[in-house]
């Protein structure tokens, strides 16, 4: 085996379908990438397979008998804070719902259950959906950020910032109720936030949000007047875009049906794009936690534009990619941790409540 040559992620299918269990089975089986460790029909027979087979992922269904999901990761987590695991979700609103409490506890990431009929779609979901999740989550070296991106000198906007705009994906969730509660009800510009989530969970993600910030956050509506310290989500499956400017205090959401950019939909750089054109340099482009490189040419737009960009550190990413891509671009006026977002929109925003 060459030095370069990565083992296959050895996965634990833990789920109390048969057919569940059978499918993903077969599908990590065809790709060379992955390895089925083994499965679990409950939590209890999981925690004895983890600590016997030693996976490099767990794939957690939350509904099951004996021991369910929720008291399983728990376990997971007091004795392995770090082995990754991966909820298997539906999509309904309470599979959404138990998805984002699975994630508030300490799951790593989570991917749909086959919605398709047939054996045939269904592998080709789970194999388009879940393979590349498993190679973003699984524990190694990072991307290295340029060291520019890393030295760059703690610094403020050379203008007043007008709206932020974010872009999550891989541990967003997380990342979000990090930063969004940590903002004051005061800090006077819209923030604009693409969530890569499927439909119900991103409405779901507003919600729960919108409980424990100052800030109101809410799933963004087409038409929507924007408003000073409103928090909008896009909604899964649409594009967010913005229409009029903030000269003429008209800007609005705009909803959209466009084929999905860098395979998502919504895509941070629509978004972004679109905040250049109504704020130019009044923006502030922020990219956290993420797999792929979605917000990459949207941050190379707000920066035309004369706008800024921060970017999460790769230590403190879940997935580094998307933070990583636009670091190493060069585009980035600052990097930090996590733990430091909320300070830093604080501190760029603060002219803006300085001068009502």
């Amino acid at each position: 085996m060459s030095a370069l040559t990565v083992a296959p992620s050895r996965v634990l299918v833990v789920d109390d379908s048969v057919v569940v269990r059978q499918l993903v089975a077969r599908v990590l089986a065809a790709e060379p990438s992955t390895e089925l460790a083994g499965v679990a029909p409950n939590g209890r027979v999981a925690l004895e397979k983890i600590a016997r087979l030693r996976p490099d992922i767990v794939l957690l269904d939350l509904e099951m008998p004996e021991m369910d999901g929720f008291a399983t990761l728990a376990e997971i987590r007091r004795t392995d804070p770090t082995l990754p695991v991966i909820i298997f979700s539906h999509l309904t609103s309470a599979g959404a719902a138990a998805t984002l409490e699975a994630l508030a506890q300490g799951a790593t990431a989570f991917a749909l259950k086959p919605r398709a009929d047939g054996i045939g779609l269904a592998e080709a979901q789970v194999r388009d959906e879940l393979l590349p999740l498993i190679g973003s989550v699984r524990q190694k070296a990072p991307p290295v950020m340029a060291p520019a991106a890393k030295t760059v000198a703690r610094r403020s906007p050379s203008v007043r910032v007008s709206a932020i705009v974010i872009a999550v994906s891989t541990g967003g969730p997380n990342a979000l109720a990090t930063i969004v509660p940590s903002l004051p009800a005061d800090i006077g510009v819209p923030i604009f936030i693409v969530q890569h989530m499927p439909p119900v969970f991103t409405k779901m993600l507003a919600e729960r949000l919108d409980r424990v910030a100052a800030l109101t956050v809410v799933e963004a509506t087409d038409g929507a007047l924007v408003e000073p310290g409103g928090v909008y989500v896009a909604p899964g499956g649409r594009h967010m875009s913005l229409t009029g400017s903030m000269a003429a205090a008209n800007v609005r959401i705009h909803l959209t049906d466009e084929p999905p950019e860098n395979s998502c939909r919504p895509a941070a750089d629509v978004l972004f794009r679109a905040a250049a054109a109504a704020y130019g340099p009044g923006t502030l482009g922020v990219v956290l936690t993420g797999m792929g490189y979605d917000g990459l040419s949207g941050c190379a737009a707000i920066r035309d534009a004369g706008g800024s960009v921060l970017a999460q550190t790769e230590a403190s990413a879940v997935v580094a990619s998307m933070p990583a891509a636009v670091a190493n671009a060069g585009l980035t006026d600052l990097v930090v941790p996590l733990d430091d977002i909320a300070f830093e929109l604080i501190r760029w925003t603060s002219s803006v409540r300085e001068h009502k």
